[in-house]
This record gives structure tokens, C-alpha cells and sequence, in this order.
């Protein structure tokens, strides 16, 4: 059976600029079967979910719902539910957590401000916190590669494990989010998983396999993981983005690093004679742009 995420590792489609953009992450626990649009597709009261949504739109705090891996008992609405916020800008980044038992609390937060950077009501919580994506309603490979790797990760307790309803990217499955610091992964595995939470908890990121943190959009994304691999960076706070200017298909990215700022070119566009591929199980194929970023310049050394 081809699946897009057997469709895409087959053309070594590249992961770098694929992450989902969130300056900050709400994440709410929620047991029990999700659907599509989990939000409100799920034991979590729909209308609650809705206004949610709509309380985050525009604010850089991007909201799913979490749940621990392994059986999923369907335990209604009236529980107690874990709670994290983190946000992920370089030099600023936190993850804070709490308990609640009516989910309608959080739309008193200032969204606003949390996507912003200020702190959320909570006790810090233990970095790294790993993120898999296993919601197999809203595609088959993140509940057929997912759900095995959250279950490894779990066994292993080398970090504080999750499933998430959505971090986009199904045909890179199995797809992973680590916090605080934002960085998402696609086609990881146990090993791989080990080695990027060792090194998250000495403030480095492992680049390989990286789709590039949520902090900036695509292009940005692209940029930054480019400029580290070309210096060779792995401080998770060494590199930031400053200015994104250039629409569609052609960006300019400035990046500080140091005393040096740099800038990065990045084009999107299908390859030519590209094979079409389905974005996810279901879709229909066309091919798939990639995100390319040029070798970075140097602009100025103080």
C-alpha cells in the first residue's frame, strides 16, 4: 500500500521550511478518539473548541490537544487535564504547565500576549517535552507511524512524551515537536528521537532530519537551518531570524548570529518533471513544491 509518507520518502522530498508556525503552543490534554478537526471533533466541548480557535487566530499561539500514549479510555469531560504552554522565540523560550477541569478557563488568557512571549500562569515543566503526531483520523500515517514511535518513547521515559492531534507534515510521518524551543522533525525514529532530546537538554538542536522551528514561517525556517548548517551551529539560541521581505515564490531572509548578520535566499517551486504526490493520504497528487535556500552571505561583522 503506498501512503504519502512512503510516496514522499521515495523522491527524498526535503524537510527543511515543512514546520507548522507557532510562536507559542497551547496544548490541552484530552483523552479519548479524536477526528479531523480535533478541536472539535473530540470529548472536548465543541463550542469550547471553536472559541479556542478563534481566541488564537492571529496571536501566534497555535492550540491542540494532547493525550498520553498507549490506550485512549474514553473518559468523558469532567476530568482533571494537563495543561503546558511554551513559547519558542530564541533567547526566550519556556514551557509552563498547570491542571484544569473546565477547558473554558483558558479563553480568559490574553492570547495576545501569550503568543507574545508573556509567561503563563503555571510551574515551569521539565524540558524537552516530545510531540508526536498519531491523529489517525487526520491521516492514516500519522496513526501507522506515529502511534508505534509515541509508544517507544513512552517505554523508554527518556522524556516527557505526548500525542498531538496536528503538527502538519503527514507525508513526513512519523513527525515529531520538541519544546521548548519549537524545532519539528519528520521521518524520525527512536534512536533519532534520542539523540535530538540529548541534546535539546544541553541547549543544542539537532539539525538533521529538522523541519525548522515554529517560531518563524516557512521561509525563515529554511533560512535558519541552512545558516546552521553552514557554520555548524547547534546552539539552540545562537541564531535568530530578523527581517523576511519578498513574497511568493522568492524571500530574502536576514539572520544574526553573533556579531554577524547574514542573509539567506530562499525559492519555492516544484522541481522541474517533478513527480505529482498527494500532500496527505487522500489529497490529490500534484507536485509538491520545495523550499531551496542559497548559500548564506555574510552582510556585516561588527
Amino acid at each position: 500500500m503506498t501512503t504519502c509518507a512512503t510516496a514522499s520518502q521515495a523522491l527524498h522530498e526535503p524537510l527543511a521550511g515543512t514546520a507548522a508556525t507557532a510562536t507559542t503552543w497551547l496544548l490541552i490534554e484530552q483523552p479519548g478518539p479524536w477526528g479531523s478537526k480535533a478541536l472539535t471533533e473530540s470529548h472536548l466541548d465543541p463550542a469550547v473548541g471553536r472559541a479556542l480557535e478563534s481566541a488564537a487566530d492571529g496571536t501566534g499561539v497555535r492550540v491542540a490537544l494532547i493525550r498520553r500514549p498507549g490506550r485512549h479510555a474514553d473518559c468523558g469531560r469532567a476530568i482533571r487535564r494537563r495543561v503546558f504552554a511554551a513559547h519558542t522565540a530564541p533567547g526566550a523560550s519556556w514551557v509552563r504547565t498547570t491542571e484544569i477541569t473546565d477547558p473554558a478557563e483558558l479563553l480568559d488568557l490574553d492570547f495576545a500576549a501569550l503568543g507574545a512571549g508573556a509567561r503563563f500562569d503555571g510551574t515551569p515543566a521539565p524540558a524537552p517535552l516530545a510531540l508526536v503526531c498519531t491523529n489517525g483520523k487526520r491521516d492514516r500515517c500519522c496513526a501507522l507511524l506515529g502511534r508505534p514511535l509515541a509508544e517507544t518513547l513512552a517505554a523508554q521515559a527518556t522524556c516527557d512524551t505526548w500525542e498531538i492531534t496536528h503538527i502538519g507534515g503527514h507525508r513526513f510521518s512519523p513527525t515529531l515537536l520538541l519544546l521548548p524551543y519549537g524545532y519539528a522533525y519528520g521521518r524520525m525514529t527512536p534512536h533519532a528521537v534520542k539523540e535530538a532530546t540529548e541534546a535539546l537538554r544541553d541547549g543544542r538542536v539537532i539539525t538533521e532530519n529538522s523541519r525548522g522551528r515554529s517560531t518563524w514561517d516557512r521561509p525563515a525556517q529554511a533560512a535558519d537551518l541552512a545558516l546552521r548548517a553552514h557554520l555548524g551551529e547547534y546552539g539552540a539560541d545562537a541564531v535568530t531570524v530578523t527581517e523576511v521581505s519578498g513574497t511568493h515564490p522568492e524571500w530574502t531572509i536576514r539572520l544574526r548570529h553573533a556579531a554577524a548578520t547574514w542573509s539567506v535566499a530562499v525559492t519555492s517551486a516544484a522541481p522541474a518533471g517533478a513527480t505529482a504526490t498527494p500532500a496527505s493520504c487522500g489529497a490529490t497528487p500534484v507536485p509538491q513544491e520545495r523550499l531551496t535556500a542559497a548559500r548564506p552571505r555574510c552582510e556585516l561583522r561588527r
